[in-house]
């Protein structure tokens, strides 16, 4: 599967269309609609319980969906993914289907991915099947009323990390680093990925994914205007704030190997991102300041 330099080297339908309910600005159907234009017609997507399930589902006889789809259940995505690819491995080994490239991809949120299904996940990655696993990240379970999961920021507000007086700084957590988890399974290909940079980070990386032999996993991190509270026409905006503050790194691990895929010239102050966004409202200059120490320690220890 080739990379693309231009938009017009992508094919011109959506497979991922017009029939869904997500909210105005949704960063994850942003994702998905790149991801499956990346993908292409001989493509089967998969979805477990989240955002991206009930907004999308089979309701009043509509569906964005042009190509194969099917929900599993909230825990199961590591294994559906598997499962699905281990079908069409058999049913070529032994002639009932023809012989070709299958693109089966799994796009899963942060609860059925790094929560409650991290084990069936992890599993997954050891299987050495081909699929593709999306972690959409919006950093809570956004479905059921923006909750906290393991993925949620410091200091970020959701319905279970109130701020107030007994506790002022809201989640306390750090959050799951699942990319370097997945790295750590020694699989062929992990990325991170956001839509800010559609053509040249989004899409090349999923077609890397989708490109090598055996599991690849790509976090995708997608700005949620309900949950992390901002206008949302401002998704985009609020996506490439994330990368150019450093609050949100852009690389990939191929084979074993990191590598920085986009870094910024000269980063911008964290507190443009923070302050944009109604989740981080009640933190202080003086809390906007250890986000600041954090990202920068991440940075000098990482990419240097």
């Amino acid at each position: 599967m080739s990379l693309v330099t231009r938009l017009d080297e992508l094919p011109e339908e959506d497979y991922y269309a017009a029939g869904h309910r997500t909210c105005a600005g949704c960063g994850p159907a942003l994702t998905y609609r790149l991801i499956a234009k990346a993908a292409g017609p001989n493509t089967v997507l998969l979805g477990p319980t989240g955002c991206m399930y009930v907004a999308n589902a089979h309701q009043f006889l509509t569906s964005p969906y042009a190509v194969p789809w099917y929900h599993t259940q909230l825990g199961g995505g590591g294994g559906a993914a598997l499962g699905t690819a281990a079908a069409f491995t058999a049913l070529m080994r032994k002639g009932k289907r023809k012989k070709e490239d299958v693109n089966v991809i799994l796009m899963g949120g942060d609860g059925g991915t790094a929560d409650i299904g991290f084990a069936g996940l992890s599993g997954a990655m050891k299987s050495g099947l081909d699929f593709l696993y999306v972690l959409y990240s919006n950093e809570s379970y956004a479905n059921t009323g923006i909750q906290s999961s393991t993925v949620t920021p410091w200091g970020a507000w959701t319905t279970f990390t109130p701020s107030g007086k007994a506790r002022r700084f809201g989640n306390i957590r750090e959050p799951k680093d699942v990319a370097r988890i997945m790295a750590a399974h020694e699989i062929p290909y992990v990325a991170t990925t956001i839509v800010g940079f559609p053509l040249l980070d989004l899409v090349n990386k999923v077609r890397k994914g989708l490109a090598v032999k055996g599991p690849a996993f790509v976090m995708a991190l997608c700005p949620c205007p309900k949950g992390w509270i901002f206008d949302p026409k401002d998704t985009i905006k609020m996506a490439r704030l994330a990368v150019d503050t450093g609050m949100w790194m852009l690389y990939e691990v191929e084979y074993g190997q990191f590598k920085l895929t986009y870094k910024p010239t000269t980063r911008k102050p964290v507190s443009e991102y923070i302050k944009a966004q109604g989740r981080f409202a009640h933190l202080k200059d003086a809390d906007i300041k250890t986000i600041q120490e954090k990202v920068d320690a991440a940075w000098s220890k990482i990419a240097g």
